[in-house]
């Protein structure tokens, strides 16, 4: 009787324990995120990267309460015999850490710190929490920005499109920040207009660059401008007659969602395809 009970209790220490038996390594493939270094003596006992997602706070409000963007996660343990850090000294740590790099602290909650840090025209959000008397702790490192579209409208919706509201929205136009290059994977939004323009030779278009609200007015305007005709010449160079094209440029005058959220501004840098007549 006193045997099964002691093995009951070993089952039930093996359940609870995340970390009983392991390794005490960092898990393969994982590694700490460039922005920030690990409270020594603790190894990496969770991992994981996702190119885009949402993190929601629980912590902050209005603008920084919803994260999207490249997500981080990060847990870490201590190592057995290892100096255990208190909860307060890990959150304090990463403060110091997010400040000394120019961050802005959201929240700061004893065991919980957040953070945001602006540079180089992006954001970055950063979640530390730490558990169990500072036995294990999490770090979550939220890089703002938009998806890649994957799936495109193919050229019967932006037909179907057109016919109905005279515009179609083309999602999966791609540039780099301030930039009017259109990339490499913006291409089989390119082939689907592309496709579209070659189904119906009566079609002429006005293609209509926009953006969001951020920076100054003339500078947007003539970026939208600019990213139109860099999509009207790759068109061009598909074989479409120029005549049957013309860009414009209209910088934030026609946003289609608020410009308060980051969600918004996204949804508000597009391109659109306007009948002409």
């Amino acid at each position: 009787m006193v045997r099964s009970k002691i093995m009951g209790l070993l089952v039930v220490l093996f359940a609870v324990s995340p970390v009983f038996g392991q390794d005490e390594t960092d898990v393969k493939g994982s590694m700490d995120h460039p922005l920030f270094s690990r409270m020594p003596g603790y190894y990496i006992s969770d991992y994981s990267v996702k190119d885009f997602d949402r993190y929601t706070s629980a912590y902050a409000t209005g603008q920084d309460e919803n994260w999207e963007g490249k997500v981080t996660n990060l847990e870490y343990y201590v190592k057995t015999g290892a100096k255990q850090a208190s909860m307060l000294q890990i959150a304090r740590n990463y403060e110091n850490a997010i400040k000394q790099i120019g961050g802005k602290i959201l929240t700061s909650a004893g065991r919980v710190i957040e953070g945001k840090i602006a540079k180089n025209g992006g954001v970055t959000y950063v979640h530390v929490e730490a558990f169990n008397d500072g036995r294990n702790y999490g770090v979550t490192v939220v890089e703002t920005g938009t998806m890649k579209q994957d799936v495109v409208a193919d050229a019967a919706a932006l037909s179907a499109s057109i016919a109905a509201t005279g515009k179609a929205t083309v999602d999966g136009i791609y540039f780099d920040t301030e930039k009017s290059v259109v990339k490499p994977e913006s291409d089989p939004a390119l082939d689907e207009i592309t496709k579209l323009l070659k189904q119906d030779g009566r079609l002429t278009l006005y293609v209509v660059g926009h953006t969001d609200n951020a920076g100054a007015l003339d500078h947007n305007l003539k970026l939208s401008a600019d990213r139109a005709d860099a999509v009207v010449k790759s068109l061009i160079g598909r074989g479409i007659a120029a005549s049957r094209l013309k860009a414009a440029g209209v910088g934030p005058y026609c946003p289609v969602a608020s410009n308060h959220t980051e969600e918004g501004k996204a949804k508000n840098r597009r391109v659109e395809l306007v009948e002409q007549k």
